[in-house]
C-alpha cells in the first residue's frame, strides 16, 4: 500500500494535484463490483489529504476552456440539505443527512456546553444494515476537532469518485464546517480527507488529462 500525502492551499488546488497524482500513480484495474462496473479506474492506495484553506472562494475549480466544470456552486448548494438534513428523495436509499442531522446538533451543543478539549466530536455516516445496500455510503464519517480557536474537519471516505465527487463533496462540507463554526463561536480551519478508495473512473482519464495540462 503506498500512502499518498497531498498538502494544498484550497479545494481547488487539491482538486487539481489529486488529479494528476492519480493519473501518474494510481492503481489501474476493471470493477468487478459497484458503480460502473466492468469498466477501469485508476485509483490512490491510501490518500491523506490537507487543505489549509478550504474557505477560499470559489470553492469550485477553475479548469481550463474547453473543459467542463466538475461542479458548479448551483448544483453544491442543492446538495446541501442532502448533506444536513434527514429530507430523502423517492428512490433514494439513503442520504449523509439522514445520519448526520441530529450529530450536526448534537456536536454544535457538545462543544458549547462541554468546551473544546475533547475528542468526542465524531459523526458517523452508516449502520450496521450499509454494508447490504447496492451502494453503500461513500461518506463514512467526519471527525471534528477545535484546535488553536479553529473548527477543523478530518472526514473518511470509503471510495470516492475523484472528477465529480470530490470538489462538490468538500465544497458542502466546507459549508457545513463554516456553519458550524460560526454556531459554535469560533473562527473556520482546515480540512483533512483520507480516503483508500479516491478515483477516476475511465470515462475522466482524458479530461483530467486535459485540465492538468498533460496533453
Amino acid at each position: 500500500m503506498n500512502i499518498s500525502v497531498i498538502e494544498a492551499r484550497d479545494l481547488s488546488e487539491a482538486w487539481f494535484l489529486c488529479l494528476r497524482k492519480t493519473l501518474e500513480t494510481g492503481f489501474e484495474y476493471r470493477i468487478e463490483r459497484g458503480s460502473y462496473a466492468g469498466q477501469r479506474r485508476k485509483e490512490l492506495d491510501l490518500a491523506v489529504i490537507q487543505i489549509k484553506n478550504p474557505g477560499t472562494r470559489p470553492l469550485t475549480p477553475d479548469v481550463p476552456a474547453g473543459v467542463p466544470a466538475p461542479t458548479t456552486m448551483e448544483y453544491i448548494e442543492s446538495y446541501l440539505p442532502y448533506l444536513m438534513t434527514s429530507q430523502r428523495a423517492e428512490g433514494e436509499q439513503y442520504t449523509y443527512g439522514q445520519f448526520l442531522e441530529k450529530q450536526i446538533a448534537e456536536v454544535i451543543k457538545m462543544y458549547k456546553q462541554d468546551g473544546f478539549n475533547t475528542n468526542q466530536g465524531y459523526m458517523a455516516v452508516g449502520n450496521e444494515d450499509s454494508i447490504s445496500l447496492k451502494d453503500p455510503p461513500c461518506l463514512r464519517g467526519i471527525d471534528t476537532r477545535i484546535r488553536y480557536g479553529k473548527l477543523h474537519f478530518i472526514a473518511y471516505f470509503r471510495s470516492w469518485d475523484l472528477w465529480a465527487g470530490f470538489p462538490s463533496n468538500l465544497a458542502a462540507m466546507q459549508l457545513l464546517k463554516e456553519y458550524m463554526a460560526q454556531e459554535i463561536g469560533v473562527e473556520d480551519g482546515e480540512m483533512m480527507a483520507m480516503s483508500k478508495g479516491l478515483h477516476l473512473y475511465e470515462y475522466a482519464w482524458e479530461l483530467a488529462h486535459t485540465a492538468c495540462g498533460l496533453d
